[in-house]
């Protein structure tokens, strides 16, 4: 398929699956790198003043804020999901979460938010936090987790995903990046150079010339093997430009916006090609779609995919 066809599927994905991806970064093309380059001073200050892992904080924002590009953090500064409660005085913006209209905690910057996340962790049921090691990374994830901090059942391994991936426990040492490693030197390089995004709740990069399985699955911490599995691609096949690699399985759902809404076959589409685009398996297209497996799709068909 050609790479201009694929850049425009990728711009399909982000409307209709609400890819945390938004706008471009200039110099990197990553809207994480740029988040984490615009905050990581505000999660540091934060761990010197409350004891508050960096890394913790940058991956919450990232995670809750779609990297600033959530409605509540362009219009209400709220980096954490965090909800009003008793005793709060400020303003609040109405957003559908656990429940519908919802009030979500509003702020007049985002400082203050970063401010009101670290007194928000002091309540008396997170104590558990500060008992751990501001080192121990994993913990401080599995621990917000258990004590309710997010309803997602997979909240601790996508704030531990986000960590590894970025080596935000850069910031837990103070700021100091660590140098004179090629390896980490290639680490950045390849996350400068790759659009990363979420779809359907699943991370995912898009692949560049010179790339290939062998060389992602080194950088992403998965075999290629897994990538091949989760991304549903025949033996000996390999990825090119532009390609969608999801770095989890697919769900057996697309995005709930996607319920009831066709899907129309474009020039060059394949049954795998709408897969990636929603992130879901391809048995959800065959079996919603009544259709055999291996079936021929043909431009202007209308799939469901959830």
């Amino acid at each position: 398929m050609a790479l201009l066809m694929k850049y425009r599927y990728l711009r399909l994905v982000a409307a209709l699956c609400l890819c945390a991806l938004g706008a471009r970064a200039q110099s990197t093309g990553n809207v994480y790198l740029t988040y984490i380059d615009t905050y990581k001073g505000m999660a540091i200050d934060q761990m010197r003043k409350y004891g508050i892992p960096a890394s913790i904080t940058l991956a919450q924002g990232l995670l809750e804020s779609a990297a600033g590009q959530s409605r509540l953090a362009k219009h209400a500064h709220n980096h954490f999901g965090i909800k009003v409660s008793a005793g709060w005085k400020g303003g609040y913006m109405l957003q559908d979460d656990d429940a519908k209209n919802e009030k979500f905690r509003k702020y007049h910057k985002v400082a203050d938010s970063y401010e009101d996340h670290s007194l928000f962790l002091q309540q008396p049921r997170y104590s558990a936090l500060f008992r751990l090691s501001p080192n121990d990374y994993k913990g401080w994830a599995r621990t917000l987790q258990k004590c309710g901090y997010a309803t997602n059942p997979h909240y601790a391994q996508s704030l531990i995903s986000i960590i590894d991936r970025y080596n935000l426990t850069q910031y837990d040492k103070g700021g100091s990046k660590r140098r004179g490693s090629s390896s980490t030197e290639d680490f950045d390089d390849f996350y400068a150079s790759h659009e990363i995004g979420l779809c359907n709740g699943i991370y995912y990069i898009v692949a560049q010339p010179g790339d290939n399985l062998k060389r992602i699955s080194k950088q992403v911490g998965k075999s290629a093997g897994k990538l091949r599995k989760y991304n549903e691609m025949l033996k000996h096949t390999d990825v090119s430009p532009g390609d969608i690699v999801f770095l989890g399985e697919k769900k057996s759902k697309a995005a709930k916006e996607m319920k009831g809404v066709a899907h129309t076959v474009q020039p060059d589409e394949t049954i795998h090609s709408i897969s990636q685009l929603y992130g879901v398996k391809m048995a959800t297209i065959y079996k919603k779609n009544a259709l055999p497996p291996y079936h021929s799709i043909s431009v202007g068909d209308k799939l469901y995919v959830r």
